[in-house]
């Protein structure tokens, strides 16, 4: 399913017009991305979690060369799904 799709469904399932629907789930991801970009992180009841943690610099090496490398510090993203959701996928 990409954002298009997406769109689609709301648009089924509100009745809107798909321009104000686009509207809607763009304004949606737009908070999400400024949301976690601050640093905070975004819990969505019944789906999950999504958190940006931080990694130190550290020592990599190329799989290729067998070279040792530093690899920068970094922030990632990581999501957690819901105990609600893992029991809905699994029909337990």
């Amino acid at each position: 399913m990409v954002k298009a799709d997406i769109i689609e469904k709301v648009n089924e399932r509100t009745g809107l017009s798909k321009k104000e629907c686009s509207s809607i789930v763009e304004s949606v991801f737009g908070i999400m991305k400024d949301t976690l970009e601050a640093g905070e992180e975004v819990k969505l009841s019944g789906f999950g979690v999504f958190k940006v943690k931080s990694k130190n610099e550290r020592m990599g090496r190329n799989p290729h060369t067998g070279e040792q490398l530093t690899l920068a510090p970094r922030r990632i993203l990581t999501w957690k799904a819901s105990m609600v959701l893992k029991q809905t996928i699994n029909k337990i």
